[in-house]
């Protein structure tokens, strides 16, 4: 048996993913689909294959010219698009005295092609088509006799029989190609061709097996969630299981978050979206750095599977207590203390051990925490998102440039520098059974640890007193120095540049939230940020930033916080 893939199309469904990917590169479970079908092929006997090529056919030629299959593989260029019936007439030189199978590249089958090859030798047919019961697509009238009847489902309800859909996979007998003419064509006129010249086209319902369409990005989505869902629960060899899907409320990214359930077990699932191109995405970055912190002890979710195209990664589930929600219950002060020091307790091997090895390239947008991240992302996303934006303030781009460079020098001068996680906040930590965990780590790279820790005591979402802030700083310093030694001064110095420098970015990130994604509930949490903005800006007098303590104090005012 040879067999042609069909990959020339220019996936228009999956748009604007097709325009730099196509579809027979997308992956499931990180395996390319064309992959997955030229090797399921070869485990069925195939002794070739075939690919024809058009829409970004280089990028297919290079995958298929630098993978190893256990079976040739050639490609065949179509510089004008021929469609499925004039691809196969295209290698009529390819082909032997023997039934070919003909598959589509955009869909994912466990369908056994050894066996539908076998039944379209025995069935007499010059045509074996394989049918799916799939009611967004069913126009395929199959007879009770297993005999096709029409492509349209003109004779549904007139004669007896069933409507289903054509799969893509096909076996064909070489008289086949005597029915397709130069020139692009359609292979279901082939078909009706062969029905308009009484030749029979024996229809194969595949109605125990997997078949998914994969042309749009909600079915390339769902059954990528699927077929992972199922590789880590274990079905697999034992037919598929339930699988029950829990949307949960997700953070202030555009990020979607499920809980799945099966058997008993459950697991998270984030779905940072489809992404393309070269450079590493979020969902890479997750993978990267969650599996680095992982196999250096760090408390952070076990990852069990990912899919970077995809933007899917299934990671252990944590449960629902995030220390917000523990801190804000506990009505003992002590109980916040002891709890908040585990989280430091910690903190210090992520940030230690958590450099060891790191590699700078599974970062996501910058490598470091360095002072061009200071200046946009966190000083300029405020002026920006904040200011502009949600305060609807006038402002020229280089307003504050003084105070927000003497925040990037600070910062960085008096830094400790080590692996960070740049969202240290309460909602980012879960607490288990077993203590507290670390989630959403996709942010980190390297820079201060000071930086961590501002996030974690100035967290508006608790809003820990500032007696208690000024405590744990002290018994982190302290723990710090008879780990790796450090000078006090400098860290809390640093610590003190870091608190502004989050401040900053946290209210532009309350602002973009509230005003353009309209997440309203973060509103709730400026007030407090402007109030601690402005206490850090003063801890060392007012005189070191005298522009942003001026507006500091004007904002207080205006949110009614100055009295």
């Amino acid at each position: 048996m040879k067999a042609l893939v069909l990959a020339a199309g220019y996936g228009t469904r999956l748009l604007p993913y097709t325009r730099t990917v196509p579809k027979p590169l997308f992956t499931v479970a990180g395996e390319p689909l064309i992959d997955i079908l030229i090797r399921r092929l070869a485990a069925a006997g195939c002794e070739a294959v075939i690919v024809n090529t058009h829409h970004l056919h280089e990028k297919i030629e290079a995958f298929i010219s630098e993978r190893r299959f256990p079976i040739p593989v050639t490609t065949r260029f179509e510089p004008q698009i021929l469609g499925t019936g004039g691809a196969i007439r295209n290698v009529a030189a390819f082909w032997d005295r023997r039934p070919f199978m003909v598959v589509n590249s955009d869909i994912l089958t466990d369908i056994d092609f050894s066996e539908i090859y076998r039944r379209h030798l025995a069935g007499g047919a010059p045509a074996t088509l394989v049918l799916y019961d799939d009611p967004a697509f069913n126009t395929v009238t199959l007879s009770p006799e297993g005999r096709v009847v029409d492509f349209d489902g003109s004779n549904a309800g007139v004669l007896p029989g069933r409507c289903l859909t054509f799969t893509g996979i096909q076996v064909l007998d070489p008289e086949v190609i005597n029915y397709i003419p130069k020139g692009f064509y359609s292979s279901i006129d082939v078909y009706r061709r062969l029905l308009a010249d009484g030749k029979p086209i024996l229809g194969l319902a595949a109605s125990e097996a997997r078949w998914s369409d994969l042309g749009t990005p909600e079915r390339y989505r769902r059954t990528c969630i699927e077929v992972m869902a199922e590789a880590v629960f274990g079905h697999g060899g034992q037919g598929r299981g339930t699988v029950e899907n829990i949307p949960l409320s997700g953070d202030g990214s555009d990020r979607k978050w499920y809980r799945l359930v099966s058997g008993g077990r459950s697991m998270i699932l984030a779905d940072h979206g489809i992404h393309v191109g070269s450079t590493q995405g979020e969902a890479g970055a997750f993978e990267d750095i969650g599996r680095h912190l992982y196999r250096k002890g760090v408390t952070v979710p076990r990852i069990h599977l990912a899919d970077r195209f995809s933007g899917l990664v299934l990671l252990e589930d944590l449960g629902d207590r995030h220390l917000q929600d523990v801190a804000l219950a506990s009505v003992d002060e002590s109980a916040v203390v002891d709890l908040y020091r585990q989280v430091i307790d910690r903190l210090i091997p992520m940030w230690i051990d958590g450099r060891e090895g790191f590699d700078p390239g599974w970062t996501w947008q910058t490598e470091r925490y360095d002072r061009e991240m200071i200046l946009t992302a966190e000083c300029g996303y405020f002026r920006d998102a904040f200011l502009r934006e949600y305060l609807a303030m006038h402002l020229p781009d280089d307003v504050f440039q003084d105070d927000f460079e003497r925040i990037a020098e600070g910062a960085l001068g008096y830094g400790v520098t080590a692996f960070i996680h740049r969202d240290m906040q309460s909602r980012n930590i879960m607490v288990t059974g077993g203590g507290p965990h670390f989630i959403d780590f996709q942010g980190g790279r390297l820079g201060p640890i000071q930086y961590d820790l501002a996030a974690l005591l100035i967290d508006p979402y608790v809003a820990l007193p500032e007696a208690l802030q000024e405590r744990l700083l002290a018994e982190c310093a302290d723990r710090l120095g008879r780990v790796i030694g450090i000078n006090l001064k400098d860290f809390v110095t640093g610590y003190r540049y870091c608190c502004i420098a989050r401040n900053l970015q946290m209210l532009g990130a309350f602002g973009f939230l509230t005003r353009v994604k309209r997440k309203k509930g973060f509103e709730a949490y400026i007030p407090n940020a402007i109030q601690t903005l402005w206490r850090n800006l003063t801890k060392g007098g007012a005189g070191k930033f005298p522009e942003l303590s001026a507006l500091a104090l004007d904002m207080k005012r205006r949110m009614g916080e100055g009295r």
